[in-house]
């Protein structure tokens, strides 16, 4: 599973956070909104950053990354984002016949805070992001299918970004139209997240 536009949306308490960490780091000229994040969400941090502050040096934008993560986590604690109806039982069903791992471009501790709001440690394998293996998606993705022996993964996403990381790992995509973005040609598509389980229980 992908997180963001795939579990749940995040984006308007990530906007209230960055909102803040762009004034308190001297870029309030700047500000963020939900909209534009989910078409950001997907991208590495870093990738992220720059498109937010692009005239910006390495070094500020490194420390601005820093002061982002710190409020946002901040934020979440005290906000969950707004999960996705169904998709907490979706994934304690799957988690009875199949292995579920969480797989997000993210920064590390991101995918446990998601975890933790819905309740859903129990039933998650494994998960990893870019900040906990320093691999982005499709290494990421391949590196969990080696760790678990998995013969035969697909990905749950919902962006164009998902689907590059499947073609570069060779796995198939299942498009989230529910999510964030749009996706050509997946090898199939659920409008709800209940569609998983008539998808993946057959």
């Amino acid at each position: 599973f992908d997180v963001d536009g795939t579990i749940w949306d995040s984006t308007g308490v990530v906007e209230e956070a960055w909102n803040k960490a762009l004034v308190d780091t001297g870029f309030g000229d700047t500000q963020v909104t939900a909209d534009r994040l989910k078409g950001l969400f997907g991208l590495p941090m870093i990738e992220i950053m720059r498109d937010i502050l692009p005239n910006v040096e390495e070094k500020e934008l490194r420390h601005f990354e820093e002061v982002c993560n710190e409020y946002e986590e901040d934020y979440i604690l005290k906000k969950a984002g707004k999960i996705y109806d169904g998709i907490i039982e979706v994934i304690k069903k799957l988690s009875e016949k199949m292995p579920v791992i969480i797989v997000s471009n993210c920064q590390s501790g991101y995918i446990e805070l998601m975890m933790n709001h819905l309740g859903i440690n129990e039933y998650v394998t494994d998960h990893v992001c870019p900040g906990d293996s320093g691999l982005l998606k499709a290494d990421n993705i391949l590196l969990m299918c080696e760790k678990h022996g998995i013969k035969k993964p697909v990905y749950i996403g919902d962006t164009s970004m998902d689907a590059n990381a499947c073609e570069q790992a060779d796995v198939p995509m299942i498009f989230a139209t529910y999510g964030f973005g749009k996706v050509e040609n997946p090898a199939a598509i659920i409008d709800e997240p209940a569609d998983l389980l008539k998808l993946l229980l057959k």
